[in-house]
C-alpha cells in the first residue's frame, strides 16, 4: 500500500516537473520569437534614421563648403579693395592739388617772358596768392589746418622751441617767433610749430 503511495506522488512530481519543463520551454521559444521580430523593426528604423542623418551631415557639409567659398571670396575682395585703397588713395588729393600745379606754372611762364613792368609784377603777385589760396583751400578741405602760435603760450604738445629769449615785453613761456609753421591732421600733430619763447629778464 505504501508503495502504491509511493509510486503515486512520484508521478505526480514527475508530471509536475514535466509541465514546468513545458512551460519553461513554451516561455523560451515565445522570447526567442519576440526577440527575433524586434530586431526586424529596429533594423529598419535605425536604417531610417541612418538615412535621415546622411541627409543631414551632406547638406551640412555643403553649407559648409558654400560657407568656405563665400568667405575665400570675401577675403579675396577685401584685399584687393585695400590694395586699391593704398595706390589710390590720394586720387582725390592729386585732383585737388593738379590745378595749384597749373597756376604755379602760368605765374612762372609770366615771370619768365620778362614783363618787368609794375602791372606783370602786379599780375605775378595776384596769381600768387590765388595759388596760396587754393592750396590753403585744399588743405583745408582734407583736415589739414595750420598752427601758428604768434603771441600765444608755450605748448610743448604743439610747438617746438627752438631757442628762448629774454624780454621784458612779454609774460614768460610767451611764443615771440615762428620760424616755421606747424599742421595738424584732423587734430592730430603731423608737424610741429618750430618757436622762439620768452624767458624773464635776468636780474
Amino acid at each position: 500500500m505504501s508503495n502504491e503511495k509511493e509510486a503515486a506522488v512520484e508521478n505526480s512530481v514527475d508530471e509536475a516537473q514535466v509541465e514546468t519543463q513545458i512551460e519553461e520551454e513554451v516561455a523560451v521559444e515565445v522570447n526567442d520569437a519576440a526577440n527575433n521580430e524586434a530586431p526586424a523593426q529596429s533594423y529598419e528604423e535605425l536604417l531610417l534614421t541612418l538615412q535621415d542623418a546622411q541627409a543631414k551631415a551632406d547638406e551640412h557639409w555643403n553649407q559648409l563648403l558654400m560657407a568656405r567659398a563665400d568667405l575665400a571670396n570675401a577675403q579675396r575682395r577685401a584685399e584687393r579693395d585695400l590694395a586699391n585703397a593704398h595706390k589710390f588713395g590720394v586720387e582725390k588729393l592729386a585732383l585737388e592739388l593738379i590745378p595749384i600745379k597749373d597756376s604755379m606754372e602760368m605765374g612762372l611762364a609770366a615771370v619768365v617772358e620778362g614783363d618787368e613792368s609794375d602791372e606783370g609784377r602786379a599780375k605775378v603777385i595776384e596769381g600768387m596768392e590765388l595759388t596760396l589760396q587754393m592750396f590753403s583751400g585744399v588743405l583745408d578741405k582734407f583736415g589739414v589746418k595750420e598752427v601758428n602760435p604768434q603771441g600765444d603760450k608755450f605748448n610743448p604738445d604743439f610747438h617746438q622751441a627752438m631757442s628762448m629769449q629774454e624780454t621784458a615785453e612779454l609774460a614768460p613761456n610767451t611764443v615771440m617767433n615762428v620760424f616755421q609753421k606747424g599742421y595738424v591732421l584732423n587734430e592730430r600733430l603731423i608737424r610741429p610749430a618750430m618757436v622762439v619763447v620768452s624767458k624773464a629778464v635776468a636780474e
